[in-house]
């Protein structure tokens, strides 16, 4: 199992499909890792030698990934929140942000439904 990033990426898949495993790169991003790197990106993760991992190590090392961009996405949100924007309201109120209808669905960001009982006559 190599480990990148302080990841251990999975060895019975494509390397395109295992750099994926990495917090902040997809699957484009992870293309281009293999090409720079001169990985070919069919081969596994297991067929890899030691200077190719280090070639794709020193190519996934120049983007901001995992913890750090983890955190950076949390700061956003945090000032989104604090500067009161539209946005930084819905993020608080737990509600979709991008203009998504609230009436029918949306219940993966509302949470389990929350029954209200009628008035007793």
């Amino acid at each position: 199992m190599a480990r990148i990033a302080g990841i251990d990426i999975p060895k019975n898949k494509r390397g395109v499909i295992a750099l994926t495993y990495i917090f902040g790169i997809g699957s484009s991003r992870a293309v281009k890792v293999l090409a720079e790197a001169k990985v070919d990106e069919s081969i596994k993760v297991q067929d890899w030698t030691d200077d190719q991992i280090a070639a794709i190590r020193e190519q996934v090392g120049s983007f901001t990934i995992e913890g750090e961009l983890r955190s950076e996405v949390q700061i956003n949100i945090k000032r989104l929140m604090d500067i009161g924007c539209q946005r930084g309201i819905r993020h608080r109120l737990g509600l979709p942000l991008r203009g998504q209808r609230t009436k029918n669905n949306s219940r993966t960001r509302k949470g389990k439904r929350k029954t209200v009982a009628n008035k007793k006559k």
